[in-house]
């Protein structure tokens, strides 16, 4: 007799629920694309900063193009250094909305995470969007100060959210849970409210002083530089009183939150120093633009410190 044949072994079959490849690579590039988003929004302000304090916000006298008929600047002999900044800081856009879809892919198609989180997602790329028909205003309006001013409050904007998306990507979605007493829990939208004074103040200042946009233009803000700077002043000494109030009222919370406190302690106190000597050394561009980097490190370090105030499970 024939021995009967043996049926071949069944493949295996991946297990139910199993991530795909896509899942796989998706949540080992989350992190780092979210941080690399928020070293992009901290970078334009920079760059956006130089095009200002160079007077070379209108190196490309159009937009989007930069010259009539040419995307990049016509190099020639007379040529300035201007076109060439001002073309930079066009091209990081470029790189921050590349950084900005990577976001809004890696983060929408999280299925396994709140609607609110995966939505939060999309602002850095609806941020740029944004931003580049401000930055094509401002030049249409030969960078008036008030369009200018918005275009920087719109980076801050952009700074802290991307801030809350990297503290997002790293924690659940459970119900907020307060780790801090009642107190500073309500404490804490006061500072930040005093953190939107602060930085609203800081570029009305800029836009009533000598940096208020293109070396070749010379309307300003039409307010006492000086004045304005002392209420800016002011302001940021109320900011400074609420953290202090926080520290003293956190200095038993948790380790975490702590060390955070430590970090806005030295960040103010650069953005202190920085800002008193260049109003005494009649504004340096140099130390006028490590101003604007400090103010981007302090809207992220606020909206950092202030989210160690609870935790989601």
């Amino acid at each position: 007799m024939s021995r009967p044949e043996v049926a071949a072994a069944p493949a295996p079959r991946p297990e139910a629920g199993a991530p795909s490849a896509w899942d796989r690579w998706r949540r080992r590039l989350t992190y780092p694309v979210l941080v690399a988003n928020l070293i992009g929004q901290i970078g334009i302000v920079v760059t956006g900063g130089a095009v200002r304090l160079t007077g070379s916000g209108l190196g490309c006298s159009t937009w989007p193009q930069c010259e009539p008929g040419q995307f990049a600047p016509v190099l020639h002999e007379a040529m300035t250094y201007h076109p060439v900044v001002e073309f930079g800081n066009r091209t990081l856009t470029g790189v921050l909305g590349v950084l900005a879809v990577a976001t809004a892919l890696v983060v929408w198609f999280d299925r396994d995470r709140s609607r609110s989180y995966r939505w939060l997602g999309l602002a850095p790329l609806a941020g740029v969007v944004a931003q580049a028909l401000i930055g094509g205003v401002v030049v249409l309006l030969h960078l008036h100060p008030a369009w200018v001013s918005l275009h920087f409050l719109v980076s801050m904007a952009l700074v802290a959210v991307s801030t809350l998306l990297v503290h997002r990507g790293r924690e659940g979605d459970g119900p907020r849970v307060p780790v801090v007493g009642a107190l500073p829990w309500r404490l804490a939208p006061v500072l930040a409210a005093l953190l939107v004074v602060v930085l609203t103040l800081g570029v009305i200042t800029t836009g009533a002083g000598p940096h208020s946009g293109d070396e070749e233009v010379g309307y300003r803000i039409a307010l006492d530089p000086y004045l304005v700077a002392r209420v800016h002043a002011a302001a940021v000494w109320l900011f400074v009183a609420v953290l202090a109030a926080l520290l003293v009222l956190n200095r038993r919370g948790p380790a975490a939150l702590r060390r955070r406190g430590w970090v806005m302690v030295a960040l103010v106190l650069l953005q202190g120093v920085i800002g008193y000597v260049q109003v005494a050394t009649d504004l340096p561009v140099l130390l006028v633009l490590l101003h604007m980097l400090g103010a981007a490190l302090l809207a992220a370090g606020t909206t950092r410190y202030l989210l160690g105030f609870r935790s989601r499970a």
